[in-house]
């Protein structure tokens, strides 16, 4: 049997950075794609709700730019760099449950360009973020 615990069976991809409010980034030229990491959807519980950003709404490195509904709370999502939304995933509106089928894949939240690509070194790489969560 697999262990009762799940951490042990989170997936931590190793090609994308993260942050310790459990959001992943992944590089894609002078923009990065973000989402809530598997981890985070699995604490959460099933999600309900996703409150998209707006396209053209520039975000503080750190400050709240989303907000995640399940059916156990509401959760802040949080800028990992400073930047603009170019893109948001609108799917989530009508199937929010992708957050938890897909979080690395079709659950993305939006696409931001970065403002300076040196914070993007300050995120956490897969090691560091398995470290963070395997407390």
């Amino acid at each position: 049997m697999e262990g009762s615990g799940n951490v042990a069976a989170v997936n931590v991809p190793d090609d994308l950075r993260y942050t310790t409010d459990h959001e992943w980034v992944r590089q894609e030229g002078d923009r990065v794609r973000i989402g809530i990491t598997d981890y985070a959807q699995d604490a959460l519980g099933d999600v309900v709700f996703v409150q998209v950003p707006t396209v053209g709404a520039p975000v503080t490195a750190g400050a709240s730019f989303s907000e995640v509904e399940s059916t156990k709370s509401v959760s802040d999502i949080y800028a990992p760099v400073t930047g603009e939304v170019v893109e948001v995933n609108d799917d989530l509106t009508d199937t929010p449950e992708r957050l938890n089928e897909d979080p690395y894949g079709e659950g993305w939240i939006c696409v931001l360009s970065v403002g300076d690509a040196a914070e993007l070194d300050g995120l956490l790489d897969a090691t560091a973020y398995r470290a963070l969560i395997d407390g």
